[in-house]
């Protein structure tokens, strides 16, 4: 009969919020729950497919962990597998290996989890032959190849690999056992299940080595649906391999063009229909968007001035969507051919020289503009006005702080020279 097995890794169960400032109390709730409903849904896959075990690759935890609750939930997923007669074997990841309930949580007699020196495990039975084989690591670093530390793949058995590592490196993720898909491929085994990089690949050639990725992104940069793997090995020895899909919350990253839209209503609408078509296309229960509103429109000063009021308006139309929330709304907006131009009325050799070489650089424009525009946003709308109506007009509100800025520094300093003669 075939082996058949989910393999899945980097799970980071109940993994705090990263990157997320979530003003939301239902979203920060969804994507605070999302990894454990993840692992759930691998459990209720396991049953379903009534697979002969789970492989999972390292990373279960998220850390330094000590919360029994986890432990809790943890030991009763398991229990689900055990009931149905589905092993689970397991090896420790970076994360993993700084987690206390990785050494304190006692858990059903089919869980395997691998130790600090490699070990095969033979399963044999009416159909084929299979040996599976891992290896964990005590501490976060592990900077040395894994690979000559495993044993030689069981003649005439099929051969399963469990590792945690970042094979010749990927952005965003330290070096862990590094080692290459080529060596992987010569190693003699028939498959390779791997974790750490938290984005899905598979690596071709005469085996099969698969990096799952992560079952349940939990930011922005982990964007996308996420699955696991179902792997069938046939009597053959012939590998099939399908996706499944895991995640819960979907994040994705949505732009929207307002080139030409010139009223408050139509930029929302054009919101709504950006995040209708993402939300058809998405897979995972929810779509969780940063939406990036870009082009040229005459609403450009009040996008900017008024972000916290579109904010608004981008949530009401996801929550008539259904599932669908947004996470961040970021500007790129300008004004439809327009050009600043900054005021200059020296009074001192000094001042030109501020105005020359500090106030005229582009960037420095920019970054006071920046500031102005977030305090801006952080007064109540009817409270904003004093700053402009529209982009001229708050375009000559900077220039005059600018100016007046410039005016104060020089005559402070004259005052002090003449103070010192």
């Amino acid at each position: 009969m075939p082996f058949r097995f989910v393999h899945t890794a980097d799970i980071h169960l109940d993994s705090p919020l990263r990157s997320l400032a979530l003003r939301n109390s239902e979203l920060a709730e969804l994507i605070g729950n999302a990894t454990r409903k993840a692992f759930v849904a691998i459990v209720d896959l396991c049953l379903e497919e009534q697979v002969n075990a789970l492989v999972i690759a390292g990373d279960l935890y998220d850390g330094d962990q000590t919360s029994m609750k986890t432990a809790r939930f943890l030991a009763g997923q398991m229990e689900r597998l055990h009931q149905a007669g589905i092993a689970v074997y397991t090896i420790r990841g970076n994360h993993d290996a700084l987690s206390r309930i990785t050494q304190e949580l006692i858990l059903p007699p089919s869980v395997k989890i691998f130790g600090g020196r490699a070990e095969a495990v033979e399963l044999k039975g009416d159909g084929l032959s299979v040996a599976i084989q891992g290896l964990s690591f005590a501490r976060p670093q592990a900077p040395d190849p894994l690979l000559p530390k495993y044993r030689p793949p069981i003649a005439d058995a099929v051969n399963i690999g469990i590792m945690h590592t970042s094979l010749a490196g990927a952005p965003g993720h330290d070096v862990y056992a590094p080692c290459s898909a080529a060596d992987l491929h010569a190693a003699g085994f028939d498959y390779w299940a791997l974790g750490h990089i938290h984005q899905r690949s598979q690596h071709v050639g005469p085996r099969t080595v698969i990096m799952p990725g992560m079952p349940q992104g939990r930011d922005i940069n982990e964007a996308g649906e996420k699955t696991v793997s179902l792997v069938t090995i046939a009597d053959d020895r012939t590998v099939t391999v399908e996706e499944r899909l895991t995640s819960i919350a979907q994040f994705e990253r949505i732009g929207v063009d307002l080139t030409g839209i010139d009223q408050w209503r139509d930029a929302a609408a054009v919101i709504e229909a950006a995040l209708a078509t993402q939300r058809e296309t998405t897979a995972s229960a929810h779509l969780v968007a940063r939406l990036r509103l870009t082009g040229e429109t005459s609403l450009s000063f009040r996008l900017r001035r008024d972000i916290d009021l579109m904010m608004a308006e981008a949530e009401q139309r996801a929550e008539r969507l259904g599932d669908t929330w947004i996470e961040k709304l970021e500007m790129d907006v300008r004004p439809p051919g327009v050009t600043l131009q900054t005021t200059a009325d020296p009074v001192t050799e000094l001042g030109q020289l501020i105005r020359a070489e500090v106030i005229a650089r582009a960037g420095f424009r920019d970054d006071i503009t920046d500031i102005v525009r977030d305090m801006l946003a952080d007064l109540p709308a009817e409270s904003r006005h004093f700053a402009g109506d529209d982009e001229a007009g708050f375009a000559r509100f900077v220039d005059n702080l600018l100016v007046t800025g410039a005016d104060d520094i020089t005559a402070h300093l004259s005052g002090a020279e003449r103070d010192d003669t």
